[in-house]
């Protein structure tokens, strides 16, 4: 398997392999890097996965896309390794809302959010080729909550591994904030950034960009702009459809800013994942949803909301689908990037926007109605969920059609939002005895200003080695 940069020029076919893909995370000309081909799921692999255990699957459908960088014993062994960090055996266990609504947990990782499903492991793959190659790495990253917890945590106290991670301040829930700053391996650090998470993506995006500070600083990425983390979320879609057994396709509602979640949908759906749908669930910062409904990028200002990790306008991961609608031309998928840059807006032709919808729909919710989805979901089961999974909830009740089968993605667990479960419940969720720890521990972090010259400065005084 060989990954091609989405800059690429039509017909290029001098690829990476994927242990170079890991360590890089985006490619030299601004691109992400994407596979040549997308392999297909072995027959009868579908119904299969209600005998496998998770990483029994994860490492089947991984192994294609890591090729002959990572041998069969060592994915495996990785795989099972990272999973046996999860606080429930089905790593991802299905709940029903009803007959035909079904809630996916992607919570019960060491953080408590559907991040830890990948990260976990790709901090073992990054040791793995680390010691293979006796190097080292500095992670740099953006979070809008939580990525930055995940990737921290999976790291921290890593000997070949260095990270500093951005995020907006006052932008985070209080929770996300100190799963960051309150961990005190000497090798994690977190940064709060006078900004918004866009400001943070374009920081990281600016050293990546800078070739000779990210050569000196061995800078490495493991936002889902690294390949590594969308092969990882491939995983859950095909375990939910083969433990629900049913003949019917499956439409998945994703709650989603960055479109990395989501996009890992619709690779499983090109390796011939029975899916019906993707449901793209925005919140009040709806540039994904306003796409599929009118066909043209749209930014706005980014607007504070209850579910802060979708609190984004410039989806990194939708990269990856444009060069697909533009038929593998980088410089196409570039040149309309550049136009939105440089007018905040961009329009795909009407054979674009076809395709797009063909697979994609979504719509919105704002605060007041993610509430009432909070509260009804309570009332109703007793169950409570966060934010961004209420927003999923909502709009797959809205998009479903009659007989549709759904399976809603539950992001985070809802202690990590506990205010927001209050005030809509009038309860405060339960805390897992890990995720409350975090309110006692001393925070370290630093405050910087939305300034690259100051956050390079910041990387080479924390770098080891």
């Amino acid at each position: 398997m060989r990954y091609l940069s989405t800059r690429s020029a039509p017909g290029h076919t001098q690829g990476l392999a994927f242990d170079d893909v890991l360590l890089a995370g985006l490619a030299p000309d601004g691109g992400l890097y994407i596979p040549e081909h997308v392999p297909k799921l072995p027959t009868g692999l579908v119904s299969e996965a209600s005998t496998l255990s998770y990483a029994e699957l994860a490492a089947r459908l991984m192994a294609p896309y890591v090729g002959t960088a990572v041998d069969d014993d060592a994915l495996e062994a990785m795989v099972a390794d990272a999973y046996g960090t999860f606080a429930h055996p089905d790593v991802c266990p299905l709940v029903a809302l009803d007959d035909d609504h079904w809630l996916l947990e992607l919570f019960h990782g060491p953080t408590f959010a559907f991040k830890d499903i990948a990260l976990q492991v790709v901090a073992r793959l990054f040791d793995h080729e680390l010691e293979r190659r006796d190097d080292r790495v500095m992670i740099v990253a953006a979070t809008s909550g939580d990525t930055g917890s995940a990737a921290m945590e999976a790291v921290a106290g890593r000997e070949r591994i260095d990270i500093v991670v951005l995020h907006p301040a006052g932008r985070t829930s209080e929770i996300q904030r100190r799963q960051m700053t309150t961990l005190g391996a000497p090798n994690v650090h977190a940064v709060a950034v006078d900004g918004t998470f866009d400001d943070c993506q374009d920081l990281v995006k600016a050293m990546f960009g800078d070739e000779a500070f990210r050569t000196e600083s061995k800078l490495a990425a493991v936002n889902s702009i690294n390949w590594a983390r969308v092969a990882a979320q491939i995983v859950y879609y095909v375990w939910a459809a083969g433990r629900l057994a049913d003949e019917r396709p499956v439409t998945f509602c994703v709650p989603t800013g960055n479109f990395g979640n989501v996009l890992a949908g619709h690779y499983a759906r090109r390796m011939g994942l029975p899916t019906e749908r993707l449901l793209i669930a925005s919140n009040t910062n709806d540039i994904l949803s306003r796409l599929i409904d009118t066909g043209e990028l749209s930014a706005h200002e980014v607007v504070p909301t209850l579910s802060p990790s979708m609190d984004i306008q410039i989806s990194s991961n939708l990269e990856r689908l444009l060069f697909e609608l533009f038929d593998g031309d980088g410089r196409a998928t570039a040149g309309l990037l550049r136009q939105f840059r440089a007018d905040g807006r961009a329009r795909l032709t009407a054979e674009q926007h076809q395709q797009l919808r063909s697979e994609f729909s979504g719509d919105r919710l704002d605060d007041l109605e993610t509430l009432e989805v909070m509260g009804r979901v309570h009332a109703d089961s007793q169950m409570f969920v966060d934010p961004h999974t209420a927003v999923g909830i909502g709009v797959a009740e809205r998009c479903r059609r009659p007989g549709e089968l759904v399976v809603t993605l539950a992001t985070a667990h809802p202690a990590k939002f506990g205010d927001a479960v209050q005030r809509a419940t009038g309860r405060m969720p339960d805390s897992p005895p890990a995720l409350a720890a975090v309110a006692d521990r001393p925070e370290r972090y630093a405050s910087l200003p939305t300034d690259v010259t100051s956050i390079k400065e910041f990387v080479r005084s924390v770098r080891r080695g």
